[in-house]
């Protein structure tokens, strides 16, 4: 892709700007977009768009910026444009504590993950039409938690692959307990299809930034090479983090859960439910241990 040409498109000239995400790994499918990080102080939402039968994601980003999540998605990042040398810089502290950054974010992740368990298990009490998805959530930080002890970034489209991969070790056999409560094993065409038009549906009514596109995008690579698992995990991903983001909204967005059903394919049954966040609960609370006695 013409990084320049796309720079001066978009009138971006005169920000320090990065290329990170799968485009910057050393694997990445045909389907993965290009994120491209500008730093013009902006909060403004993150953009998907079309650029040379490509797909940008162009983040705005703060050369200030404290939030560790952040912080990893801008490490190892491709320096494009940084007249002021400002970018290398910020990017030399990111990597000096880069550990830390992993360890912050996975301890971060396993909190969420026992805070989502907890909304499950209220939710079942109090008949709450979300306590499935707060359930789906949970397992899914969980993952990122896991990923992050491995010093690894969470790419929805790639976790699921690294999750395989990762030796044995103690933390890394409760990888086990992610993947049979997210319910991979279902995955069909059939069902992942009326998945993609849910998970479409919920990203515009949230994002409106022409995210759908993308994920339409990479549903066809993930179907068309048979990789049916990995599109099931990584259509419940977008979906949890779409879903986190109206958390506080959701007494005011109680009509969702009709795409959510579908989008996030969740379990009706309140006994397994229950029991599925009390696994996820255990997980977390026993990687915590592990993890503060190392």
């Amino acid at each position: 892709m013409d990084f320049k040409k796309f720079i001066e498109t978009q009138k971006l000239s005169d920000h320090p700007i990065g290329l990170g995400g799968c485009r910057n790994m050393d694997s990445f499918f045909d389907s993965c977009d290009y994120d491209i990080m500008v730093f013009d102080e902006n909060r403004s939402n993150r953009e998907v768009i079309s650029f040379e039968n490509n797909l940008v994601t162009l983040h705005h980003a703060s050369l200030s910026e404290t939030n560790t999540k952040k912080l990893l998605q801008y490490d190892n990042l491709k320096i494009l444009q940084d007249a002021s040398w400002n970018l290398k810089i910020f990017l030399s502290k990111i990597s000096e504590k880069r550990n830390s950054l992993f360890s912050d974010f996975a301890k971060n992740s396993l909190i969420e993950s026992i805070f989502c368990c907890q909304k499950t298990k209220d939710g079942i009490q109090n008949d709450d039409v979300f306590a499935s998805c707060w359930q789906k959530c949970a397992s899914y930080y969980l993952a990122d938690a896991i990923s992050s002890l491995n010093n690894s970034p969470s790419s929805p489209s790639h976790l699921l692959d690294s999750l395989r991969k990762f030796e044995k070790t103690s933390i890394n056999n409760h990888i086990s307990n992610v993947l049979q409560t997210i319910g991979i094993e279902r995955a069909t065409p059939t069902l992942l299809e009326r998945m993609l038009k849910s998970s479409i549906g919920f990203s515009d009514l949230i994002e409106n930034n022409n995210h759908s596109e993308l994920i339409q995008k990479k549903y066809d690579y993930f179907l068309n090479n048979s990789m049916l698992s990995d599109c099931y995990f990584y259509l419940g991903y977008i979906n949890k983090e779409n879903f986190i983001h109206i958390k506080d909204e959701l007494n005011r967005r109680s009509d969702l859960i009709h795409l959510l059903k579908i989008a996030f394919d969740i379990e009706s049954d309140s006994n397994l439910l229950l029991q599925q966040a009390e696994t996820i609960q255990t997980s977390c609370n026993d990687i915590l241990e592990i993890t503060s006695s190392s």
